[in-house]
């Protein structure tokens, strides 16, 4: 099956997840890192969900799921492995036109949630389709080596110098070329090995006066 990729805006948004265990936890993890508001419905929660429970961060109903349950969310999970309640979760979202995820029966499933890695604002995802999720977590993980916490200062840089290029009106081409070229020459790499000096003159060879890492509000402490 082909899937259309998407990010989706969830901050403040409502969440449902049905199910209490640990496939229920690593969603609603993710779920809580993107600002969602999650209610877990479960009559009983994996210990790392009881904490979050305990610390106010979800809503717990401890129970089972009940028909209208899921009014009111912007997204379904279901993490039961029960296939009775998945149908009736499913069948409630569809009647409700929520986009619902039924962990085991892909079938009735709206969307996936890919394997990702997070740096900084830099969000790498993984999707194998549905057909094999250790192969996405196998390629994450490599992908977690490849991109340190060097990728998040350099798009914090990048970020910068591009909203500072547009305030000076120099039109999108320029702007790319400019983006482009630092990357090219190297940005990511002298900001990995702490050359913060390198990175200055980098960015004021390449972008002119002004342009340099504290201009541009980046603290050298931010550098790994």
């Amino acid at each position: 099956m082909k899937y259309y990729p998407i990010n989706i805006e969830i901050r403040g948004r409502s969440v449902t997840i049905v199910g209490g265990g640990a496939v229920a936890e690593r969603k609603c993890r993710t779920l809580l890192d993107a600002g969602a508001r999650v209610r877990v419905i479960a009559p009983t929660l994996s210990r790392g969900l009881r904490g979050l429970a305990e610390k106010g961060m979800i809503e717990h109903l401890a129970r089972e799921y009940r028909p209208g349950d899921l009014a009111g969310s912007f997204l379904v999970f279901a993490a039961t492995g029960r296939r009775g309640v998945s149908m009736a979760v499913a069948d409630e979202a569809a009647e409700w036109r929520i986009p619902a995820n039924i962990a085991d029966m892909p079938e009735r499933s709206d969307f996936t949630t890919p394997s990702s890695v997070a740096v900084g604002d830099l969000l790498l995802t993984v999707s194998t389709g549905g057909k094999c999720p250790a192969l996405a977590r196998e390629i994450s993980g490599e992908l977690r080596e490849r991109y340190g916490e060097e990728y998040a200062v350099t798009l914090q840089v990048l970020g910068a110098v591009r909203e500072r290029l547009l305030a000076m009106k120099m039109g999108c081409h320029a702007t790319k070329e400019i983006l482009g070229s630092l990357i090219s020459r190297g940005l990511p790499s002298l900001l990995r090995n702490g050359a913060a000096d390198e990175v200055d003159r980098l960015m004021r060879e390449v972008a002119g006066p002004g342009f340099s890492l504290g201009e541009l509000g980046v603290e050298r402490r931010d550098i790994p």
